[in-house]
């Protein structure tokens, strides 16, 4: 018989903390004297922080680490390397080495902590880097991810708040698998929807980063548990507004139904009320509202784009079988606007 995990009370990227609570905590931090060498720090709310070691080389470093979000340990742990290895990807990054992070109950069979380790064993040699080590401890909840270390050449680092007026934005992964995970918890998502959440989880943003490489993408991040809105709002970082066309934003259909019977998160409401001050929705439908505040884990790439070649760039990702779209634009920066027009 298949063991499965018991689900813990919030999994994947719908365990994180919200992004108010957090930034109130960041802010009182000492900083420490300044160091001319750290091009991106966790000031900056960026997806990893980015070192200059040379002239051409830069390391990036991140961590994430999750409980559950599904059932099988083997798709678990491919899910949760696969997010964690994202942020390397969405500062324009190649992944080097990797360390596993491991929380797991001493009484659990050891064969589910195996698989778990396999899953994301094989995502990081797909990435093309090395399992270097890790750390374990016993806990009273399973939860797993890595520590990631790439590098990326100082003069081309994917800051998330570079984007530039007129700028395309592109989005390389479909919405909505929070709701699908959380309608899957309790027996009302289809197999066929589960199935394409779990695809979507577990495709590594690799290869959309590979091809964004070629084009004058201005600015990117991942869209993971702060919402497609949400870290939207931390690509504008004030200087910016943007307007996004809510019907080319790719969506896992049946998020929508579940939406709508309020199969929702609490991240996803936490979402909504950090960011929902500074979104302005024009006849929009209430699911469609959740879906952009959902919690996404290992989401795709937002891409802020020179808009002459966002055309070619969605053809291009879309030719590798990805479901990308150009989703709206950036505009200049207008204190009188709202900051981000959903229509």
């Amino acid at each position: 018989m298949e063991e499965k995990i018991v689900f813990c009370k919030g999994g994947g990227c719908t365990a994180k903390l919200g992004a108010g609570v957090l930034s109130r905590v960041l802010e009182k931090l000492p900083r420490g004297e300044q160091d001319p060498s750290l091009l991106v720090g966790y000031d900056s709310r960026d997806d990893a922080a980015v070192y200059k070691i040379s002239d051409d080389t830069a390391i990036v470093q991140t961590l994430d680490f999750f409980p559950p979000m599904v059932d099988d340990p083997y798709t678990f742990g491919q899910i949760a390397a696969a997010n964690a290895l994202s942020d390397i990807y969405a500062m324009g990054g190649e992944v080097k080495t990797a360390l596993n992070i491991v929380c797991f109950p001493e009484k659990m069979d050891l064969n589910i902590l195996g698989e778990i380790m396999r899953g994301g064993s094989e995502k990081v040699i797909e990435a093309g880097g090395t399992l270097a080590g890790g750390h374990s401890i016993a806990d009273s909840d399973v939860k797993y991810g890595l520590s990631v270390m790439g590098v990326v050449h100082p003069d081309r680092v994917l800051a998330n708040n570079q984007g530039q007026p007129g700028d395309k934005l592109i989005l390389t992964k479909k919405l909505g698998v929070g709701i699908i995970c959380t309608a899957n918890r309790v027996g009302e998502a289809s197999e066929a929807a589960m199935h394409e959440a779990i695809r979507s989880m577990t495709t590594l943003n690799k290869y959309a980063s590979e091809i964004c490489r070629k084009y004058d993408v201005h600015a990117c991040t991942d869209v993971t548990g702060f919402s497609f809105l949400g870290h939207l709002h931390e690509m504008l970082d004030g200087k910016l507004n943007c307007c996004i066309d809510a019907s080319e934003v790719p969506v896992i259909e049946e998020a929508h139904r579940h939406a709508d019977e309020f199969l929702l998160t609490a991240a996803g409401q936490r979402n909504r009320n950090h960011t929902g001050p500074f979104v302005e929705f024009r006849n929009i439908p209430f699911s469609m509202e959740e879906i952009l505040f959902d919690p996404q884990t290992s989401g795709g790439l937002l891409a802020a784009v020179k808009a002459e070649q966002a055309e070619a760039l969605e053809a291009e990702l879309q030719n590798a079988g990805l479901p990308a779209k150009i989703v709206g634009t950036l505009l200049e920066k207008n204190s009188e606007a709202p900051e981000i027009v959903v229509e």
